[in-house]
């Protein structure tokens, strides 16, 4: 029996890192291959963030080809958290997305089908070299006849690649090409180009690093053009100017400029990443199409207990070392990179800038080198077949 109907559980921890993975995988199985996705998501104010359509209020709702429904989960999936309707009946697969507590209610609607749902704990994204020797594994289910898969997001082949459009690669090219889509993009963002500034977006959670970069981008000899969308970096960026966060307000300081942006719906965001020459992003769905822009970037990973995050992050360094960038400019990366998550030598602006022409190269090779695993949704799709007895 073919794979035709998919329900995804999201819990969103970062705010936006979590619902964005899983918004862009229920629309990409809804609309790329044709299955009946359910969405359920536990912070629907946080979701309408990026889909400013969603209604909060609203039990159920249909969006892009996805349905949508909230869920109130705890730590140990308890039954008082989850009310489904009458008619949430088990689809095909079921997604547990980084790791969320299925309900028991749902579990046990699960148990009972006769064909029982693919289970997929779809885990987060990570470069570490033992992602490839656990990605797949099964997971009996304790108690009832459930099996559980590891399903790893990854960086190379022997994984689960990473979620990407077919037609993504085109739109970035259209865009490139052609001055109206760039014109409508700014305009959209209530922003003039600066003729000859360097153009960086800024997304990031509040940063002690933050200060000292503006500092050394209004002393340093270029024009620079943060665009920094409303959030927690946009308010510590105000309080550096000593004025309020005000969405479409415009801060200048040396060769600095600084536009508070509205924060970019989810289909929009990828324009303004291909628009600029550096990208800061935060979390994972952002750090994730920052490298499809094929642009130079800084990742702002989400802490950790015990530093946890800096052993994901310096993964991902040596991989990207080891594709061949030039040493010198791997090292003002990760130097950068080190600082920029609060550890690490100062942050040093000069040296990264200096690199940006190599990591440019680079980066274009990057992007193409990670279509190789294949996309993640497409992967996810030939892997739930291949369980189906």
């Amino acid at each position: 029996m073919p794979i035709r109907s998919w329900d995804i559980f999201c819990t969103v921890i970062d705010n936006f890192g979590d619902i964005g993975v899983c918004w862009r995988l229920a629309r990409q199985l809804a609309q790329e291959h044709g299955h009946a996705v359910r969405l359920w998501v536990d912070d629907l104010s946080s979701f309408a963030r990026l889909a400013p359509e969603v209604d909060i209020e609203a039990p159920s709702q249909r969006l892009a080809g996805v349905e949508i429904r909230p869920w109130r989960p705890d730590a140990t999936g308890a039954d008082e958290h989850f009310t489904p309707a009458a008619d949430a009946e088990p689809h095909d697969v079921v997604i547990e997305a980084f790791a969320c507590n299925l309900p028991e209610t749902f579990l046990a609607r699960m148990a009972r089908r006769a064909q029982k749902p693919v289970w997929i704990n779809l885990e987060y994204l990570s470069a570490e070299p033992w992602v490839r020797e656990h990605h797949a594994m099964p997971s009996p289910h304790p108690r009832l006849p459930l099996v559980k898969h590891f399903f790893f997001p990854g960086f190379e082949p022997g994984t689960g690649g990473l979620l990407r459009e077919s037609m993504l690669g085109a739109q970035r090219d259209t865009f490139l090409s052609g001055p109206a889509a760039q014109a409508a993009l700014w305009h959209r963002l209530g922003v003039a180009p600066r003729t000859g500034a360097l153009k960086v977006s800024l997304f990031a959670y509040r940063n002690i690093a933050l200060p000292a970069l503006l500092e050394q981008w209004r002393d340093g000899g270029e024009a620079v053009q943060c665009l920094v969308p409303q959030g927690l970096a946009a308010q510590q960026v105000a309080e550096w100017f000593g004025v309020p966060a005000q969405v479409g307000a415009d801060y200048f300081s040396g060769n600095l400029s600084v536009h508070i942006i509205p924060f970019v719906r989810q289909e929009h965001y990828d324009e303004l990443l291909w628009a600029c020459d550096l990208n800061f992003v935060r979390g994972e769905d952002s750090f994730v199409r920052a490298q499809w822009a094929a642009r130079p970037l800084v990742w702002h990973i989400y802490p950790q207990d015990e530093d946890a995050h800096r052993v994901k992050l310096d993964a991902w360094l040596d991989l990207f070392r080891q594709s061949g960038v030039d040493t010198a400019a791997a090292q003002s990366l990760a130097a950068f990179w080190h600082a920029w998550n609060g550890y690490g030598t100062p942050l040093d602006w000069a040296s990264l800038r200096a690199s940006l022409p190599q990591l440019t190269d680079m980066a274009v090779r990057w992007e193409r080198r990670l279509q190789h695993p294949g996309d993640l949704a497409a992967n996810l799709v030939a892997f739930c077949e291949n369980q189906v007895k």
